[in-house]
């Protein structure tokens, strides 16, 4: 990893934002590479699909659809351990997802007035699973039950036909599918995919979805960027980061160990550390250099790490360490500190917070009950993570009785004078004419 410098400096928040480090290819370059893919599938359907899948995953002449029966038959080759990890990942998410579900609440403007704010679901949501060098099957179980836990009615899924899986999706996900009573499931993947949710394939039964949802890499974030507003997305969902806050008091061989453990994701995943301790961060760098040539993964890990989205930052104080991080925005934020607490309450700005040295990241991808389909690419500084939330939308129900709407004729005549809208008014007025008049 390189380091970067900021000792001594007094940098502004545009500055900050313009130093830290980023992947070499950004969002806007994807969208160019993406579109035309996207448009193709909205022009051509399954045709431009089957294209596309021959391009980029390698496979042909293979159903798009997955029959049902075999979503379902795939449990039958899942390991009894890996069967348990997926069910108590259901569970556990389910509890977090519930917390995530807003009450009905009615509130009382006056006698006979009242407004009720419920919490509605979309009709429908595909949801997407990647499948490239890894399979995720937790990322099928974080997007379904957070849609389920919202209630609704209707879920799709897609992930990637795989060649040494006779066009199917990776089994993985169909074990995820199959325990979370998901059957609509697509061999399809990347931007094709998103472009197939948001403008549907007739020939294949797939009907347009109103809200896509699911991590991937940059181009999947980018088709998600193509899309939106035609469907909602979750949020831009790219390759992974992780950026952890941590001074010398911290364990450098964990530290190191979570670094190591998001860049074996992929070539451009980032991995960032930030500390006020030049000796530290020496430390981690010296266990980075035991640790990763070891790991299965050790060519990507090596790649990612040196590449312009990894860095160690050194900083001042970690006041400066928490300027740093809001700035940058990180999908996962760990903070292994002296006073965790005290660095947690400058933190306004990260897609999930990982406190303490015994919460690494790794616990929130599988069983923390937290979700991990999180904002990447700097957007958590507008834009939150995966939740049950994602699929409700507040509804405002008005209902006023005939001496509660009698009560606001004044003024609203009045506003409906000054705003040159008469005949807002008037819809009030006619209410309380004597018939005929």
């Amino acid at each position: 990893m390189r380091t970067t410098d900021l000792r001594g400096r007094e940098l502004s928040r545009g500055e900050l934002l313009a130093l830290v480090p980023r992947a070499a290819l950004g969002a806007d370059d994807a969208v160019e590479r993406v579109r035309p893919l996207v448009e193709a599938v909205a022009r051509n359907g399954e045709a431009a699909l089957r294209e596309q899948a021959l391009e980029f995953d390698r496979v042909e002449g293979h159903a798009l659809r997955v029959p049902a029966e075999a979503v379902a038959a795939s449990l039958d080759g899942c390991p009894a351990d890996v069967r348990e990890a997926l069910s108590e990942l259901i569970s556990r998410l389910r509890l977090g997802s519930a917390a995530q579900v807003p009450p009905t609440v009615v509130t009382e403007i006056g006698a006979g007035a009242q407004i009720t704010q419920r919490w509605q679901p979309v009709s429908r949501v595909g949801l997407y699973a990647p499948g490239g060098k890894a399979a995720y099957p937790s990322s099928v179980i974080m997007n379904a039950v957070a849609a389920q836990t919202a209630g609704v009615p209707s879920l799709a899924l897609a992930s990637p036909a795989q060649a040494d899986n006779s066009g199917l999706p990776h089994q993985a996900v169909l074990w995820a599918a199959a325990l979370c009573g998901i059957d609509e499931v697509y061999a399809i993947g990347g931007a094709g995919a998103i472009a197939a949710f948001a403008h549907g394939v007739p020939a294949i039964g797939l009907e347009p979805v109103d809200v896509v949802t699911g991590p991937g890499n940059v181009f999947v974030a980018a088709a998600k960027r193509v899309v939106s507003g035609k469907v909602g997305i979750d949020s831009e969902a790219g390759t992974t980061e992780i950026l952890v806050i941590a001074d010398d008091s911290a364990d450098p061989r964990f530290v190191a160990a979570d670094l190591i453990s998001q860049a074996e994701h992929d070539e451009a995943a980032a991995s960032v550390l930030v500390t006020d301790s030049e000796a530290f961060a020496a430390k981690v760098s010296a266990e980075i250099a035991l640790r990763a040539p070891r790991t299965q993964h050790a060519t990507r890990v090596r790649t990612a790490l040196e590449g312009p989205q990894s860095a160690a930052i050194l900083v001042d104080d970690l006041a400066m360490a928490v300027r740093v991080s809001n700035a940058y925005g990180p999908e996962h934020l760990e903070i292994q500190t002296r006073d965790d607490a005290a660095v947690l309450a400058g933190i306004t700005d990260a897609g999930a917070i990982f406190v303490g040295s015994y919460t690494p990241v790794s616990l929130g991808d599988y069983l923390a009950g937290s979700n991990h389909v999180l904002p990447t690419g700097g957007t958590a500084r507008f834009a939150a993570g995966l939740g049950a939330h994602t699929f409700l939308r507040p509804q405002q129900i008005i209902q006023y009785g005939r001496d509660a709407l009698a009560a606001t004729e004044g003024p609203l005549l009045a506003l409906a004078g000054a705003e040159g809208l008469p005949a807002h008014g008037e819809a009030v007025s006619t209410r309380f004419e004597q018939e005929g008049n």
